[in-house]
């Protein structure tokens, strides 16, 4: 394999771009595909799992990478785009073997693996050959938690089912990974693999990921948390987001979650709940970028500039008189963030507010939102009471959300190309199946 390292590390290759002969890009990595052997022989490398466009893993054969480097992977052109299969013989390196708790031969000392390498041989095979462990227990001179890298043959669990197996290495392979695609890969793990990889999530980045997943995936997730980190989950999402999640629970449940929250996270929730799902109350979140009359232009500005805004709620702000919190004091007109940009810093919002567009209603339908967003070409619209309070805004995501089938998160993410097996793949992962030891993933 021309212009290869001797010895590639996997946790290293997460995220990174895969190209073809003329260097146009077919996807990422997410990991590695080994099958794990009988007789202390070393574990095979079988190929890499390369999401591609729709967010669709597919079965990349090792033996048709080129050409590896940091930031690159380039293979022979030809790829097969059904959709990988998992077998029962085989082990994902990144999702299955970081984390893993395994024992030192020389010792029997306890250790949790940190990475895993991998290296070539003569006849293009590529053969698990290092493990980077961190050690769990203090032993002679070592310090607890040192780091250090071990033969492959020096270490012994890889085979066996793991109880309570961390996540730290697989967040940290994929801490890049924007939450859509991260809620693929977790999707896609075993439910007990699921529940570590949400229990080692910090509370902002579960809450982005549980927003993108499949509503049964969510509801899974939710109720293996324990009551108070599924409340401090629910309080790090939005509120829009959040009732939609607690809507799908039983009362008793969602009541008790409610309770758990901080009043001030838990208020516009439960106004949510309210209203139907497919209005434009339930469509609506209740954080929009609210400014008073006073505020200029270069505070407006400085407002939708906020990293944590998605672009549909950045794309206006909303003048209302005090209190600028929803439901405000009385809702003046919208500026769009165009309109800032032509005008001077001081400029007062006031003096540029539109005016003219009339709100939505909250009791308003699906479909007319989504005519009223077509029809004055906008990505976000005022929601507004009859006494002209400020409610919240629907944005474009969330009426695409709904008009689209229920399902099609899961279907996106489960989307199977109808194309036939590829010899060559088949031959390779079957090459040692009577060999490989049975049960290798967790």
């Amino acid at each position: 394999m021309s212009g290869s390292p001797t010895r590639v590390f996997i946790a290293r290759l997460a995220g990174i771009a895969v190209f073809d002969p003329v260097g146009d890009q077919v996807g990422r990595v997410r990991d590695v595909v080994v099958g794990l052997r009988l007789g202390g022989r070393p574990p095979r490398v079988l190929g890499l799992v390369v999401e591609v466009s729709p967010r669709r893993p597919v079965f990349l054969p090792i033996t048709r990478v080129t050409v590896i480097e940091p930031d690159a992977i380039i293979f022979d052109g030809r790829l097969n785009v059904r959709r990988f299969q998992q077998r029962e013989s085989e082990t994902l390196v990144i999702a299955e073997m970081l984390d893993r708790t395994v024992r030192l031969r020389e010792d029997d000392s306890v250790v949790s693996v940190v990475d895993v390498a991998m290296e070539p041989t003569r006849t293009r095979d590529w053969l698990i050959s290092k493990i980077a462990v961190r050690r769990k227990t203090t032993r002679g001179l070592r310090r607890r938690g040192e780091t250090f890298v071990v033969d492959q043959e020096g270490v012994e669990g890889f085979s066996a089912v793991e109880h309570g197996q961390g996540a730290a290495g697989l967040i940290a392979a994929f801490e890049r990974m924007k939450p859509a695609d991260l809620a693929n890969v977790v999707h896609e793990l075993p439910a007990k693999r699921r529940a570590e990889v949400a229990a080692a999530l910090d509370d902002e980045r579960l809450a982005d990921v549980l927003e993108e997943l499949p509503e049964d995936d969510q509801v899974e997730i939710l109720g293996k948390l324990g009551v108070d980190r599924a409340a401090d989950v629910l309080e790090a999402m939005g509120p829009d987001d959040a009732a939609d999640l607690l809507g799908e629970l039983p009362v008793e449940q969602r009541e008790r979650l409610l309770t758990m929250m901080e009043p001030r996270e838990a208020a516009p929730v439960r106004r949510l709940l309210t209203y139907e799902d497919d209005s434009a109350g339930g469509l609506m979140t209740t954080d929009p970028v609210v400014v008073p009359p006073d505020a200029t232009v270069a505070e407006a500005l400085a407002s939708i500039r906020n990293p944590d805004l998605n672009p549909a709620l950045a794309a206006q702000v909303y003048v209302c008189r005090p209190p600028t919190e929803t439901p405000t004091g009385r809702y003046l007109g919208v500026v769009h963030f165009q309109r800032l940009l032509r005008e001077p810093p001081p400029t007062l919002v006031s003096g540029i507010v539109d005016t003219v567009l009339d709100p939505l209603r909250p009791t308003m339908d699906l479909a007319s939102v989504a005519v009223y967003l077509a029809t004055y070409n906008l990505v976000a619209g005022p929601v507004v009471d009859e006494d002209g309070h400020l409610l919240g805004t629907v944005t474009i995501d969330d009426v695409l959300d709904h008009l689209l089938p229920d399902n099609w998160r899961e279907a996106v993410m489960d989307l199977s190309a109808a194309h036939p097996a590829d010899p060559e793949e088949e031959a390779l992962r079957r090459a040692d199946d009577d060999r490989l030891l049975p049960g290798g993933n967790p």
